[in-house]
């Protein structure tokens, strides 16, 4: 397999995609000159610097800043989603900290490609970095800017890239390249650096006969093997996974194979953005004379973007809305739909639970997970498949059959471009610390020397100067930026503690009244309980409750003069003493809410 890799990377990059068949054809070999920008070229003294802000140590929230000088770019602004243990987050952003006072440094925002986890953050951080200017190519602008109009704030200022051309940056010389992934479009970097060339992959894949996707340019990757490259910034999320990633040609396969013997009605769970499996089911279905429908506002959006820029060809009459569909006999529907990682109120949900307007599962329908299970979302999912289950629907999943191919090159593929690419140092990025590891162990059977293997970590830099690269002990801030709601940066791990606290334990809410004048219990006080026992089952626990309250109150009544304010006395003793007896009594730390009433 590698050696057949190896000579398509001789080939040229086709045409990106307007018909299901492209052809290729070998060039001859040219001779390279090397660049100008070699290591030996740079001003003496000045440091390249590469801080990754998000993307390290997690899957999620992609970010990288480039510092040289005076000049700074960023690749990808994206955001991850919350995990178990962050109750009520929407989602996670970077931390812009380093670049406060900055601004006017940063020559550009860059964007391999249009992932929720590398343009999520762009409308929440570019305004607040003044507006710099944002470059990517057509599919991934038309996304971008579509999303920001939901904010209903300062347009942004969007500039198309195209891998033919070369864009100038400051010192930044930026040249992109086609990669292969699951969303058309996507690209990866060659940034020519005073100090060396420094290649970023994005996300990526080798995949030689992609479907409805664009194809990557191995031969431009592999013209850069005597180029001299200082730097590989490399995608890790399949770092820990042998072999080669499976081509969406062969998902093709599969999917057709199933939609062919389906006698029921079709229902395909997958992402929003998933543009080349999206294109071909509906090949397919039109194959076999299924009409399609949409459930999913985000899905919808992409293909209408797509549709509207030639990235995807759907036959006249062959979407139709959903309500036309269940009217057609059930061997004639296919519905794709979000939601296949559980998400609440996603489509796919809202059938399996019974709750959309049209649509309900039925007996002889098959479900397809057409999708990777995110970490973090597998009860969700599995919950979901078991609801179907007993709702009498067919499942097919990944751990079933290939019906889905991650966009994420696995260690053989990772290898190939590593030896395509020959660089000095090897940078894994875009992926959990073992997924680094990983990559960094394949980086070294690849020829790379350990001590040239830089495993980042977020907001630790990179320096490269007269000394070579290396990790510094130098770090800036990337803690996590929480989104929820309208609220950016408002919600602290201490606010996640007591939701955490919450959610585990519950609460007890404790209402005194009390004398102004002398601080006597005036009433019994009140006990509210909520997600900590049921007060009617919990009778002689809660009247517990009240006469210790009653003996703190009573005890603490003549305390104003000697310990200040009788209120904030009061609230402290109760709260530690009130928690304490709960604790002894049934092992459990409810959040103790005292409220104090003086009158």
């Amino acid at each position: 397999m590698t050696d057949l890799l190896l000579a398509a990377a001789a080939a040229p990059r086709p045409a990106a995609p307007r018909s299901r068949h492209r052809s290729q054809r070998r060039p001859t070999r040219r001779e390279h000159t090397k660049p100008q920008n070699t290591p030996e070229q740079a001003p003496s003294g000045k440091q390249l610097r590469i801080i990754p802000i998000g993307g390290c140590d997690e899957v999620g929230q992609n970010m990288t800043i480039f510092e040289y000088g005076d000049d700074i770019i960023i690749v990808d602004m994206g955001v991850m989603f919350p995990e178990e243990d962050q109750p009520g987050v929407d989602f996670i952003i970077p931390n812009i900290g380093y670049l406060k006072g900055k601004e006017k440094r940063i020559r550009g925002v860059v964007i391999t490609h249009a992932h929720f986890d590398h343009i999520g953050a762009i409308s929440y951080l570019v305004p607040r970095l003044g507006n710099p200017p944002i470059y990517g190519t057509r599919l991934t602008l038309a996304m971008i800017k579509k999303r920001h109009e939901e904010f209903k704030i300062q347009p942004l200022t969007l500039h198309t890239i195209a891998p033919e051309q070369k864009l100038q940056l400051g010192v930044f010389t930026v040249e992109p390249f086609y990669e292969s992934h699951n969303i058309p479009d996507s690209i990866g970097l060659i940034l020519h650096t005073p100090r060396g060339i420094v290649v970023h992959t994005g996300d990526f894949k080798v995949d030689l006969e992609p479907v409805g996707t664009t194809p990557g340019d191995l031969a431009k990757i592999a013209r850069l093997s005597d180029k001299n490259v200082l730097a590989l910034l490399c995608d890790s999320t399949s770092a820990n996974s042998p072999g080669h990633q499976i081509s969406e040609s062969e998902i093709s396969k599969t999917l057709d194979g199933i939609i062919r013997e389906s006698k029921g009605r079709l229902i395909i769970g997958l992402f929003s953005t998933l543009i080349a499996r999206i294109q071909q089911l509906i090949w397919i279905a039109e194959k076999y004379d299924r009409k399609v429908a949409i459930e999913g506002f985000s899905m919808r959006t992409n293909v209408e973007i797509a549709r509207e820029l030639k990235y995807m060809h759907i036959p006249k009459g062959l979407l139709v809305d959903t309500r036309d569909l269940v009217k057609l006999p059930p061997e004639k529907q296919m519905i794709l739909c979000t939601g296949s990682m559980g998400q609440e109120r996603a489509a796919l949900m809202r059938i399996t639970n019974k709750e959309h307007r049209t649509v309900q599962i039925e007996p002889g329908d098959t479900v397809i997970f057409s999708s990777s299970i995110i970490p973090g979302t597998e009860r969700s999912v599995q919950r979901l498949k078991d609801n179907l289950a007993r709702q009498g629907a067919e499942i097919i999943a990944v751990d079933i059959m290939d019906v889905h191919a991650g966009g994420h090159a696995k260690a053989e593929d990772l290898k190939l471009i590593i030896k395509l690419v020959n660089p000095r140092y090897h940078i894994p990025i875009h992926g959990h610390y073992f997924m680094l590891i990983a990559h960094g162990k394949v980086a070294m059977r690849a020829g790379i020397p350990k001590e040239n293997v830089l495993i980042p970590e977020n907001g630790r830099v990179m320096v490269f100067d007269d000394k070579g690269g290396r990790l510094t002990q130098e770090r800036v801030p990337a803690d996590r930026v929480m989104v929820d709601g309208l609220g950016v940066g408002d919600v602290s791990e201490i606010v996640l503690r007591d939701r955490k606290q919450l959610s585990d334990d519950g609460m007890v809410v404790i209402v005194v009244t009390i004398s102004r004048k002398d601080g006597k219990l005036l009433a019994s006080p009140d006990i509210i309980s909520r997600g900590f026992v049921f007060l009617k089952e919990s009778k002689q626990l809660i009247e517990s409750v009240r006469k210790h309250v009653k003996k703190v109150a009573t005890d603490s009544g003549g305390s104003k003069a000697k310990t200040g304010p009788l209120e904030a006395y009061l609230r402290g003793r109760i709260r530690d003493d009130v928690g304490q007896m709960l604790y002894q009594k049934t092992e459990r730390r409810p959040m103790i809410l005292p409220v104090i009433i003086e009158v």
